[in-house]
This record gives structure tokens, sequence and C-alpha cells, in this order.
């Protein structure tokens, strides 16, 4: 189908090239056009959000940086401004 469309097949391939490159996005848990859409917007959400926070806290880590972060100290009790900024190697360490 994208083979037909062929003006719009180089934007819909960068497109997913950034998908790829950018978003936490290993597999798609359902076939439905509908799950794929939902989880593709989820990732989405999650990497807007995080970009929100890195520029209102000015953080000078990457977004995927920032991502290994917040799936290391999730469940830690510690604020998130703290865990932003300190060394993120002494919570493999603790």
């Amino acid at each position: 189908m994208i083979s037909t469309c062929s003006p719009f097949r180089r934007p819909i391939e960068l497109f997913f090239k950034w998908i790829k490159q950018h978003l936490r996005i290993k597999a798609f848990y359902g076939t439905s056009p509908n799950a794929v859409k939902t989880q593709v917007w989820v990732a989405v959400s999650v990497y807007v959000l995080v970009a929100i926070v890195k520029k209102r806290l000015g953080i000078t880590r990457s977004l995927s940086q920032i991502l290994q972060i917040l799936s290391i100290s999730i469940f830690e009790q510690i604020h998130i401004t703290q865990a932003l900024t300190v060394d993120f190697r002494t919570f493999l360490w603790k």
C-alpha cells in the first residue's frame, strides 16, 4: 500500500525511522490498527512530557538518558528533580 502512494512514501519512511530512533517501542502489543495507534500515541505522549520536563527544569541530559533514569528510579522514594540532577549511576550501585 505504501509503495502505491509514492509521493508520500518518503515522509512515511522518515516518520517510522524517527519512531524507531526516539520512541521506546520494541514490539507492538496488539495487531489491530487501533492498538497500534494507541501504543504510538502513548509513546509520543511520554516523549513530549519528558521533553517538557527537560525544558522546564533546565536539564542538560539527553531525552534517552532522562528516560533511562526514570525507568531506574520509578520505584525509588526520591523526588523527581533530585533523581534527574544527581549522577544517575548512584542509583545503579545502591
